[in-house]
């Protein structure tokens, strides 16, 4: 019933480091306590921050490095005790992705402009149009040049990690055997289900007469399903929670991820199944399942391309950090005053 903020989604397809990168470069653990917000009244956007072999890090950079880090847990803010600590994470991690850059530049990116084309077309397609785009841009005081700047770097970042730090490794299968039987928490795949609603929303603070409407309305759709109608058709017309779009399709979902009347009623529903009516504090509900997974451990077999992807990733990451301390080493770097 939620949807994804679009900002995090930009922010993320700009993240100035491969995916790999982002979670292993910076040198302090991440920080995630929720209270107070970021700084406000900083000094000038364009102004340096750092420096990393003669080339300036600016404020707006850091800024926007610091959202990026945020953007994976939307709603979390830093509390002012932890502010000093999280901008000199954000600050290691653009150090570490500019040593990685300049690296990287050594080395030829066969159709740069092409690849950075098509990630552009990429980016702007998780957008609903042209204005939205935009405007998110602004949002992170960034235009469409800039945009494009970043993206071949991060272009020339990726080339360099897979050519010159990642190509030489390899996950053996003893390895995975290992993992596998050493964790053996991490294979159990919770019950999940695939489930399509149809809400009549009303206020729970409604009175008597709009919940007595939104209740009739409610038995009579359920009566038209139960007498065959399509229930994609129904949700489309008249649902009123967001997922009407998507003809009520509410896509997968384990225990705990839903109000207690609602979920009790779909995990209790046989594929195909139709619920009686749910009431909740968003009003009335028919729900359908259309799919169930069920709680299982997953065999060693099916668990083996991702675990292989995770153990190569784990080492990439290991490879990199070795990289860019290494690299801090030889660098010339200055951290500039306030």
């Amino acid at each position: 019933m939620n949807h994804p903020r679009l900002l995090p989604k930009l922010l993320l397809a700009i993240c100035l480091l491969p995916v790999l990168v982002s979670a292993c470069t910076a040198s302090n653990p991440a920080v995630s306590a929720p209270v107070a917000p970021i700084e406000a009244n900083t000094p000038p956007l364009h102004e340096a921050v750092a420096t990393v072999n003669g080339r300036e890090i600016t404020r707006n950079e850091l800024n926007r490095s610091k959202k990026i880090l945020l953007a994976g847990q939307p709603g979390l803010q830093i509390p002012p005790y932890l502010v000093k600590e999280f901008d000199k994470q954000a600050l290691d991690q653009l150090i570490s992705a500019e040593l990685l850059f300049q690296a990287g530049q050594k080395l030829e990116v066969r159709d740069l402009d092409q690849k950075t084309d098509a990630k552009l077309a990429q980016i702007k397609s998780g957008f609903p149009d042209q204005e939205r785009y935009l405007q998110e841009l602004k949002n992170i005081n960034m235009n469409e040049e800039m945009l494009r700047d970043y993206t071949r770097r991060d272009l020339v970042i990726a080339n360099f990690v897979a050519s010159k730090i990642a190509a030489g490794l390899s996950v053996s299968e003893a390895e995975i055997t290992k993992y596998y039987q050493d964790n053996p928490d991490k294979f159990l795949q919770e019950e999940k289900v695939r489930v399509s609603h149809i809400l009549i929303g009303v206020d729970a603070k409604s009175d008597t007469g709009a919940k007595k409407t939104a209740r009739e309305k409610t038995d009579r759709l359920h009566g038209e399903l139960a007498a065959g109608a399509d229930f994609a058709k129904l949700a489309a017309e008249h649902s009123t929670c967001p997922s009407g779009k998507e003809f009520g399709d509410l896509g997968y979902f384990g225990r705990g991820k839903m109000v207690p009347s609602f979920e009790q009623a779909a995990f209790a529903l046989k594929p195909g199944e139709l619920s009686g009516i749910v009431e909740t504090q968003f009003g009335y509900h028919i729900l359908k399942l259309t799919d169930r997974i069920k709680g299982e451990k997953v065999s060693l077999a099916n668990a083996r391309p991702k675990l292989e992807t995770f153990l190569l990733a784990q080492k990439t990451n290991a490879a990199i950090n070795d990289f860019v301390g290494q690299a801090r080493k030889s660098a010339k770097i200055d951290l500039l005053p306030k």
